[in-house]
């Protein structure tokens, strides 16, 4: 194998598949170094429409379509004063919110992530990039302040293999490589929230076209989700803040059961379920990292910042992530000089994105407003000209449409 390429990956996951992907069939020689042996599990099996520009840019939509997963075309949630549940389709801002032409009718898919994983990196290899799973990246290379390469070990081996690229891409999810190495993760402290599920086979689903819809309920001072998929199971978890499950006399697996004990809407769509899998959890503690690139790298994805999952916006800022990076990345390789400005745009652009997902998830997470105090902050947040209804607004940022979220491009 060889030891120089033009672009390395460190991560296999939606963003390290997005930007070595891209960057393969634009013609680059890329390696993507992929610590675990596909397919594997992942939580964050809910997308959004936002993801799907990015799909169809690496010629990607044929092979999700052939999963077989389930359509998901809106967001059904019982939050704020009325115990009632309120639902928004991603159509009803077909024909106002800035979406392609080749997609009149937003949707998008509820996905069991080691499938939807699976497929985004199968496909980077079709296109070209040079894949080496269960590699161990032990460390960068820098010369000076330039990185310019990594050292890692093959599967089951001490054996340490040195290569080197003019540009390296952090894509390690939340082991965050680059981020540790600058001591550049920043966390928000109200955000340090835990999550708990299982999965159930059987129950009900919602009628109709909203069959597909993740379903959030509100359970202060947190909420459950139940995600739908297509051979009839189900995700179904708990998240709340960790000091919360730090000061229960309860496990966070029967913390979870009492929570969807309590519930209305999910409780009877659970009814006559029988769970079947093992419970998990995961800290899902917010965090960005204040730098995003430097000479001779890019962070994207959870390498870059984890938002609170609320919104399902984590493989759309991973997807969105890697095709910026990608385009970052081809650009510098053909005029270098232009690094250090691309790499600025690059860092403002994300930084952009993040701070309005953060902003509109701490605003929703007080449940006691009503649901049009939510649309007239989507709006504050989006669309300040009010160029569209409030509600739209709503649904255009939920959606990952919206032109702060879906128009990421270098200047």
């Amino acid at each position: 194998m060889r030891s120089q390429y033009d672009v390395i990956v460190v991560g296999g996951g939606p963003s390290g598949a997005a930007a070595s992907g891209l960057l393969s069939m634009w013609g680059r020689r890329v390696l993507l170094l992929e610590k675990e042996k596909f397919p594997r599990y992942h939580i964050g099996e809910s997308l959004i429409p936002g993801v799907m520009p990015v799909i169809r840019e690496l010629g990607a939509a044929k092979a999700l379509e052939e999963l077989g997963a389930q359509r998901k075309n809106g967001v059904t949630l019982i939050w704020g004063p009325s115990p009632e549940p309120w639902t928004i389709r991603f159509d009803e801002i077909a024909t106002n919110a800035p979406v392609e032409e080749s997609a009149p009718r937003p949707y998008a898919y509820e996905v069991k992530r080691a499938e939807f994983d699976n497929m985004l990196l199968t496909h980077s290899r079709r296109l070209g990039t040079t894949v080496v799973e269960e590699a161990y990246v032990r460390e960068a290379i820098f010369e000076g302040d330039r990185c310019a390469g990594v050292r890692y070990s093959p599967a089951h081996s001490d054996e340490v293999v040195e290569v080197r690229a003019p540009l390296v891409v952090d894509a390690s999810g939340q082991a965050k490589f680059m981020g540790r190495r600058f001591d550049s993760v920043d966390w928000h402290q109200d955000l340090k929230n835990l999550a708990v599920w299982t999965y159930y086979q059987g129950g009900s689903r919602l009628a109709g076209e909203d069959a597909g819809n993740i379903v959030v309920e509100a359970c202060p001072p947190g909420w459950l989700w139940m995600i739908p998929f297509s051979d009839n199971t189900c995700s179904v978890g708990y998240v709340a803040p960790s000091e919360k499950f730090a000061t229960s006399d309860l496990s966070p697996a029967d913390m979870l059961y009492r929570q969807i004990g309590e519930t209305e809407q999910i409780r009877r769509m659970l009814s006559g379920a029988v769970e079947v899998a093992q419970v998990r959890t995961a800290k899902d503690w917010s965090y960005t990292c204040e730098r995003m690139s430097g000479p001779g790298f890019l962070q994207v994805g959870d390498a870059a910042a984890f938002i609170d999952p609320l919104f399902s916006t984590g493989v759309m800022l991973a997807l969105k992530g890697g095709s910026l990076a990608a385009h970052a990345a081809h650009r510098i390789l053909d005029k270098p000089e232009s690094e250090p400005e691309l790499l600025h745009s690059y860092e403002k652009e994300y930084h952009a994105v993040l701070d309005v997902v953060v902003d509109f998830v701490r605003f929703f997470y007080d449940q006691n407003k009503e649901v049009e105090e939510y649309f007239e902050k989507a709006r504050d947040l989006i669309d300040p000209e009010e160029q569209r209804k409030a509600r739209e607004d709503f649904i255009v940022l939920v959606s990952g449409l919206a032109k702060a979220v879906e128009g990421w491009q270098l200047h």
